[in-house]
């Protein structure tokens, strides 16, 4: 290899790291961002947690999303430039950005398991990555068509879609609130399936410019429909997640199910695990194990908000309160009835145990 070629390689690679490191600040600001206009908008209405959508309407949300949008635009650019084995390692910065942030910012409290815990989801994911297997690049929509109709990956997304609508359906109305697994979940899962259909509109993008048009295929046109309700279910979820639980927590946890998972989609679409080694093999479990680690720390660390006291003491009727007797019979009165000191008003069951 010449010194002309070994300097342009080391001048792109250079280009990669800068804009993935941007990339990074942003989408780590972002979160940050979108939670103080979150909270702001849940203060004045119903929160995204218990479906509102009142944040559409909160300008600090909109810079949150405009951040986002910055740092996705700087990522994709950087893999014009450098390797995905150098560029998909440094989103874990964005990890620690919003972790950092949300201490200082949002007073939610890191704690020292909490670090490790992010540390292990961070080494756990760079180990998986690093080792993850190369992937032929497509020269057509065409290509990618085929490679999204084979048996193996329409499995993959048909499962992807079941455990989705399961997430959303079953376990969202009842454990959503509970367990940040589910919504991060949902997001991880779709997100998968996003990144390959950003892919083949990328593909499209650039060989149209490239004077290859390819917008007269139907297939590009079912990319983009894809990519873009993947992305609205993505957002309306991650907002929920950003709502409900401690930032510090769900940045890591999305972080790592969302690159495990896309590496796994991609190497069933690609059909790249069959050139690997067995060290590589072990290497990826070990990845795999120390990301699952680290996401039992950080769930077992988790410092629940403490809920409002309109939430804590709202009684379930406005204006029906039970009344105890002395003799322990128990009668219904008005609200416009005066209150005594043996007036109990029923609060919700959930926030006492």
């Amino acid at each position: 290899m010449s010194g002309g070629t070994s300097t342009g390689l080391f001048a792109d690679n250079l280009k990669g790291v800068l804009l993935a490191v941007v990339s990074s600040a942003f989408i780590g600001a972002s979160f940050i961002v979108k939670k103080k206009g979150l909270k702001r908008a849940g203060a004045t209405g119903s929160r995204a947690g218990v479906g509102g959508y009142g944040y559409l309407k909160e300008p600090l949300w909109w810079i949150g999303m405009v951040t986002m949008i910055v740092g996705e635009i700087a990522n994709f650019v950087a893999y014009m430039f450098a390797p995905a084995v150098l560029v998909t390692p440094l989103g874990a910065l964005s990890i620690i950005v919003s972790a950092v942030l949300a201490h200082f910012i949002l007073k939610e409290k890191l704690q020292r398991m909490g670090v490790l815990g992010c540390l292990l989801c961070i080494v756990g994911s760079t180990i998986i990555v690093l080792h993850a297997p190369e992937e032929e690049t497509p020269t057509s929509v065409n290509q990618i068509w085929e490679l999204a109709t084979q048996p193996a990956f329409l499995l993959y997304a048909a499962s992807a879609v079941a455990v989705s609508l399961v997430l959303m359906l079953h376990c969202s109305p009842r454990y959503g609130q509970t367990n940040v697994m589910v919504y991060v979940g949902i997001c991880s899962v779709i997100g998968s399936l996003t990144v390959m259909s950003i892919k083949a509109v990328g593909i499209a993008i650039k060989l149209t410019i490239e004077r290859i048009n390819q917008a007269g295929y139907f297939q590009t046109w079912i990319f983009a429909m894809v990519a873009v309700s993947c992305i609205i279910t993505q957002l309306n979820y991650l907002n929920k997640a950003l709502d409900t639980f401690n930032t510090a927590m769900v940045s890591p946890i999305y972080y790592a199910m969302f690159t495990t998972l896309t590496i796994l989609a991609s190497a069933i679409m690609f059909k790249d695990w069959s050139g690997q080694s067995a060290s590589s093999i072990a290497s990826e479990i070990c990845g795999f194990i120390t990301v699952l680690s680290g996401t039992t720390v950080l769930h077992s660390t988790r410092d629940p908000e403490p809920a409002s006291a309109a939430d804590l003491y709202t009684p379930l009727s406005p204006q029906i309160y039970w009344h105890i007797q002395e003799n322990g019979e128990v009668s219904v009165n008005k609200e416009e009835d005066l209150l005594s000191r043996d007036f109990v008003a029923i609060v919700r069951q959930d926030y006492f145990v």
